[in-house]
């Protein structure tokens, strides 16, 4: 062994992402009953472990419990003990936190890389929403996304993504769960599919497929995968149904284009309760147009979906305004006359870095400033 290595900051494996068969492994290697594993699956996924206090972002058994076995009281003294040996709990509370004044707030989550993500809280009368991130950054390079701007930073682990869900404050209030935050869901596949099988197995959280939604520009390869190993609903992010202008807005087009993942699409069912959605920024001037109204139903004729128009939030250093409102109404009735239906979504926290990437971005510029001085 080299005397020299530093062993300090290696982390040990967390059980926050692993499934209920994976822990009762673990715990027979250790020599303890294999139904211990499920007992640990139980406290982590089904009870809510956090507590907001005044303000202040606290786990009820302190700022330590992602490494704290204390709280599984059913685990004898010595079983606590000798997880903590060989395993962390996987929880981290948020750092950092914004509020806006109609309520939804947006929290920063480090990450098993030693990076931050996003997630952001939305409730409004009977609902309340996650948006949960999947990467620190993101390789698409969406010309109106802020985190495209940062980069890619990493992957996150399905501990990384469900934390966002286990730490949150709001835990118990949540009834719906979007793969909308930063990143790109298919680009970090097989971790979202083994978040997603934790959220709707009996043994974690125990929720509907029903109850979650995963977006995508669309890759090729995964998107097909996609389709077939989860059960959850579907968000294709469209933005233009033009392939040129498409592509200059959203570089992914080049390597699965819009007309190659409606194509796809049309060989699955979506008729049934699983729902397939196109996610479509209105941009003044650019894509709010009749020539792309008539595209729009041109594209997506056949499909049982329906779209969403959403406001663009503007982000620094990108020339791009969001289309006024009545521009926005005409495009949705004109595709609801052509049979597909058609929402304008209610813009939320604008007044606290509602567009992906900002908080983060401001964070990472308040710790550089910090460096320097």
């Amino acid at each position: 062994m080299d005397v020299n290595s530093d062993t300090t900051n290696v982390r040990k494996p967390s059980l926050l992402g692993m499934t209920e068969e994976e822990m009762r492994q673990a715990c027979k290697e250790l020599g303890m009953p294999a139904f211990t594993g499920s007992q640990i699956a139980k406290w982590i996924y089904q009870n809510s472990l956090c507590e907001y206090d005044n303000d202040t972002l606290t786990l009820r058994y302190g700022a330590s419990a992602y490494d704290n076995f204390e709280f599984m009281t059913n685990i004898s003294k010595k079983n606590r003990e000798l997880l903590a040996e060989h395993y962390e709990v996987g929880m981290m509370p948020p750092v950092d936190c914004q509020r806006s004044k109609d309520g939804t707030v947006k929290y920063l989550f480090p990450v098993s890389n030693g990076k931050m993500v996003e997630t952001v809280f939305i409730p409004e009368k009977d609902r309340a929403t996650l948006c949960v991130s999947c990467q620190v950054g993101c390789k698409m390079n969406c010309l109106f996304c802020q985190t495209g701007k940062q980069g890619f930073e990493g992957q996150l682990t399905a501990g990384d993504i469900l934390n966002q869900i286990v730490s949150l404050p709001e835990r118990e209030r949540l009834t719906n769960i979007v793969f909308m935050g930063q990143g790109e869901p298919m680009d970090n596949l097989d971790s979202v599919l083994r978040a997603t099988e934790i959220l709707t197995a009996k043994w974690g959280f125990g929720w509907s497929p029903r109850r979650i939604t995963v977006s995508s520009v669309g890759v090729k390869d995964k998107l097909k995968r996609f389709i077939e190993e989860s059960e959850c609903h579907l968000a294709i992010s469209l933005h233009s149904p033009i392939h040129e202008q498409r592509a200059q807005l959203m570089p992914a087009e080049k390597g699965m284009s819009i007309e190659e993942v409606v194509g796809l699409l049309k060989n699955y069912n979506f008729s049934g309760q699983r729902r397939l959605s196109f996610e479509y920024i209105v941009f003044d001037g650019l894509n709010d147009t009749p020539t792309h109204a008539r595209e729009i139903v041109r594209l997506l004729s056949g499909l049982d979906c329906r779209v969403n128009l959403i406001r663009f939030h503007s982000i620094p250093d990108v020339p791009l305004k969001t289309s006024d409102e009545k521009k926005m109404e005409n495009l949705r009735d004109y595709l609801t006359k052509h049979g597909i239906f058609t929402t304008i979504r209610a813009s939320r926290g604008q007044d606290i870095f509602a567009a992906c990437g900002m908080l983060y971005s401001k964070k990472q510029l308040s710790q550089t400033q910090v460096e320097r001085s």
